[in-house]
Parts: C-alpha cells; structure tokens; sequence
C-alpha cells in the first residue's frame, strides 16, 4: 500500500504530517510506522496526530500478553497472530523490549519477531523500548496502540517487556489479559503475590511438554478455584501449550474470544474501557499540570528561597509544595479574569 506515498520522509509537520495521517488512517503501513515513531519519541507533531487519529480509535479489541522473561511470550504471540489472520482479521502487535544501553531503543526488533508463518498476512509487527518505565509498557505504548487502531487493525497485541513482578500496568491499557508462565516461572506463591492472579484474564502454562507443567496448571487451578468470586463471574481457565511446537495456541486462541464475549454480555467491556479512559485521563492531567507548573517554577527566581525555607526547616517540604502550587495557580486565575476583563473593556469601547 506504500507505493503511492510520495512524501520526503525528513519533513514531519505541516502539510506532510497531514499527509501522512490520512495516508494511515487510509491503510498505509509506512506512514503507519511513522507516526508510532513520532509518538514514541514525543515528536512537536505528536499531538496533531493523536488528536486527529482519534475519532478512528475505539473500535479495536486489545489483549495484553504478559508474564516473565523466557516463558516463550514471543512465540505465542505469533502463533496467536496467525490464528488471528486466519479467521480474516486485520492484526496490530506492539511488542514492548528492553531498552538498548546504547541507542536508548528497543533492543530487539520487528524482523526478529517475524517468522515465515506470518509474512504475507495482514499483520503489522512493531517494537517499541520500554524506557524507564517500571510497569511492563512504554510510556508511549497506548498511543502506539490507538496509530495502529486507526490505520484499520481490528485485533491489537500489546506484549510487555517481561519484567517479572511488575506487569500491572497491562490490566489498565489492555481488554483482555494474558498471562504466559512456564515450569521453570519459579515459586508459582510468588508470581501470584506479584498480582498476576489479580490480572489474570486467562493463564498459559507455556512449554507444557517439559516436567513440572502439570503441576503448575493443577496449582493454579486449584488457588483459582480458592478464589472467592460472584456468580457468573469470569473463572480464568488454565491452557496448556507449546508454542514453539504449535501445540494449545488454538485453545488459547478460543479462551480469548470466550472472554471477549464474556465481557460484551455482562457489559463489563465498556465498564472496563470507560475506567481505562479514566485512569489514562488523570495521568495525562497530572502530566499536564506538572509540565505546566513545573516549566514556570524552574525559572522563577523564588525557587532558591524556597529551597532555603526548605532546608532551614521553616517549613516542610509537602507544606511548602501545597504553597506554592496554590500560589501558581491562583496567579494563572487572576491572570486570566483580567485578560478576559480587559478585552471586554476594550470591546466596549468599540
């Protein structure tokens, strides 16, 4: 689809950007892969895109594939993509990597992700680097998610970075959880205090073929049904497979869309968007008011006499932050109210 984009790839904003954007939203995976590395690097374009993309986004079902590092994620995710393609549907995958110590990206890579059995299909593969965040996801993993839904994928697969006790983060940016274990996953007491039992939509026992694997799913198993739980609530069931020898995907794959419609019937899909939606809309306030305040505060001249107070113990630092955040703000409001008022007066005076 790319063929036709007659675009110089070394200008992104103005009329370009506008050009990528609707090339994307038209289907076109270059400029697909453009803007998630705009976004991913917080380009002055990145806002523009998200803005106009998203009246495109929201349609899309997303499953996150977590779990820790060598359970065989990877594999799965690809052998559930081909599942995907072949049941004709259009599939996004983000794959969240480690960060390269040295150019600061994700240190593996789309190609190596690829295999033969899913080249030709309708699929878009994407790495992205999990920076400093702690969480499983990259700071710019749900905006990726939302470029991909608008180009037209139906199916998104968000895949964390396989950080052991700290995936959490994916049961906020994602429909359906999975969570991927193997035999050798370690003291399974452990990963559940993790809160992966919490998480949890539907757990793999991956690499079933190797000793201990049955043991692993009847203990999970056995704390689920220890679990108290409301009727007709969804029981998380336990799959056992063999990615790399293509064995079990399917009931994975089957598992996925009974949740799928789990969550429509009870109404529990929407209920679960709109408190994404909302999580993601008071961390993007708190980002905002920290650029915003923070950006004025560096620069002011008081900040030294605050730190002084500070260390002179005058006052204590939470006291004084309460201080000064009220301060800048009730600056920014008269500000404002006279502005407004002075352009009234002047339009009176017209």
């Amino acid at each position: 689809m790319s063929g036709g984009l007659a675009i110089s790839p070394d200008r992104d904003r103005g009329p370009d950007l506008a050009a990528w954007i609707d090339a994307c939203l038209r289907g076109d995976k270059r400029a697909t892969a453009r803007l998630i590395s705009m976004v991913e690097r917080r380009d002055p374009g990145a806002s523009t895109i998200l803005e106009r993309i998203y009246p495109h986004t929201g349609k899309a079902y997303t499953i996150g594939i977590t779990g820790p590092p060598g359970a065989g994620k990877s594999t799965l995710v690809d052998r559930l993509v081909n599942e995907f393609c072949k049941d004709r549907f259009s599939v996004g995958v983000i794959a969240v990597d480690p960060t390269s110590p040295f150019s600061g990206g994700a240190l593996l890579g789309d190609r190596v992700r690829m295999t033969p059995g899913s080249r030709g299909r309708d699929c878009f593969f994407r790495s992205m680097s999990a920076g400093d965040a702690v969480g499983g996801l990259g700071p710019a993993t749900q905006d990726a998610a939302r470029v991909l839904e608008a180009n037209g994928r139906q199916i998104v697969l968000i895949e964390t970075v396989g950080v052991g006790q700290s995936e959490l983060d994916v049961a906020q940016a994602t429909d359906t959880v999975l969570v991927v274990l193997t035999p050798e996953s370690g003291d399974t007491v452990q990963m559940m205090k993790a809160g992966l039992l919490e998480i949890a939509d539907i757990f793999a026992v991956n690499k079933a073929d190797r000793l201990g694997a049955d043991s692993l799913a009847l203990a999970l198993a056995g704390m689920l049904d220890r679990k108290p739980r409301a009727a007709g609530a969804w029981r998380p069931p336990v799959c056992t497979t063999s990615a790399s020898l293509g064995n079990g995907t399917r009931t994975v794959y089957d598992s996925i869309w009974r949740h799928h419609h789990h969550l429509r019937d009870t109404g529990e899909l929407e209920q679960r968007r709109r408190s994404r939606l909302e999580k993601e809309l008071r961390r993007k306030v708190e980002e905002e008011l920290k650029r915003v305040l923070w950006d004025e505060l560096v620069q002011t001249e008081k900040m030294s006499a605050w730190v002084e107070a500070v260390r002179k113990r005058e006052v204590d630092p939470q006291r004084m932050a309460r201080r000064i955040v009220t301060e800048r703000l009730e600056a920014k409001i008269h500000r404002r109210t006279r502005m407004t008022r002075t352009k009234k007066e002047d339009h009176a005076g017209d």
